[in-house]
């Protein structure tokens, strides 16, 4: 096993620093392409064939040929775990068109760039979990296809940053006075001791993280619904989530500087999330 850092790129592993990309590559020109965060724990993916689920939705809505069947990318995914030295890590993987003549229009000939990293997974710090962390919030302005996971990601950096500049782990979404999602995750919304979760559409990704948390809540009873939130719900909450394959799960105790509830992470925040380290050793369990 080696101790230094092993990408994929185009059929060959190599050292990150040798991975090269032509400057015509259309996801360098156009953004035009799509990626996966697959989260790893004790060198095992975490729901990987969701994950490829996801992938080939995205796929499928900017019309780019998967160039691996899901027994292919498993086991590139499985080879680039076992090259990389830590237990806990996450692989990044990008399709891109390829590289082509910079023109706008779809090229014929193209050959798909596959592009696989992992890196060290670093799951929220324990004061974190307990104490919560503040966010922001902004209109959403981003494009209308938010549920393809695009390499296009301006205007999420640009929300993104705009938590970094507040000192905020977050910055929460609002289009037209209902929300859709966080710059980089989705956010659940707790009232009167129910779960309520937007609804997947084309104004927010659909996340893996966003199903294991309806499942555990079904599991521990906890009232859920689906359904459109209004913005006045969001900052009336006796408590608000950020779920994401990195986050995991990760309450929200201030919002643009006011306390969500009592400013703590909630009795049901508190139940989900043992929920889902306890949901995760399992699988992990299983998958030995």
């Amino acid at each position: 096993m080696s101790t230094s850092e092993t990408v994929y790129l185009n059929g060959e592993f190599m050292p990150l620093e040798n991975a090269r990309v032509p400057v015509l590559d259309r996801g360098f020109i156009f953004g035009d392409g799509v990626y996966e965060v697959i989260p790893v724990y004790s060198r095992r993916p975490f729901r990987l064939p969701e994950h490829c689920r996801r992938l080939q939705r995205s796929l499928d809505a900017v019309r780019i040929a998967n160039p691996m069947t899901d027994a292919e990318w498993a086991r590139l995914v499985g080879e680039l775990v076992a090259r990389n030295a830590d237990e806990d890590q996450y692989i990044y993987l990008q399709v891109t068109r390829g590289v082509a003549k910079r023109d706008h229009a779809f090229p014929r000939d193209a050959k798909p760039t596959v592009f696989v990293m992992s890196s060290p997974l670093a799951t929220p710090a324990r004061e974190l979990v307990e104490n919560g962390v503040p966010c922001v919030t902004a209109v959403d302005f981003r494009w209308l296809k938010c549920d393809v996971k695009s390499v296009s990601l301006l205007g999420n950096c640009l929300l993104r940053q705009a938590a970094a500049d507040a000192g905020a782990a977050e910055t929460v979404l609002f289009r037209d006075g209902w929300l859709t999602e966080a710059s980089a995750s989705n956010v659940f919304v707790v009232k009167g001791g129910r779960l309520l979760a937007p609804p997947k559409n084309h104004l927010m990704l659909p996340g893996i993280t966003y199903d294991v948390v309806l499942e555990l809540a079904a599991a521990k009873n906890i009232p859920a619904e689906v359904r459109e939130i209004a913005e006045r719900e969001v900052r009336d909450a006796d408590e608000l989530w950020l779920t994401s394959s990195t986050r995991e799960v990760l309450a929200i105790t201030t919002l643009d500087g006011r306390p969500v509830g009592g400013g703590r992470p909630g009795a049901v925040f508190k139940t989900v999330y043992q929920a889902y380290q306890e949901f995760k050793r399992k699988v992990m369990r299983q998958a030995a």
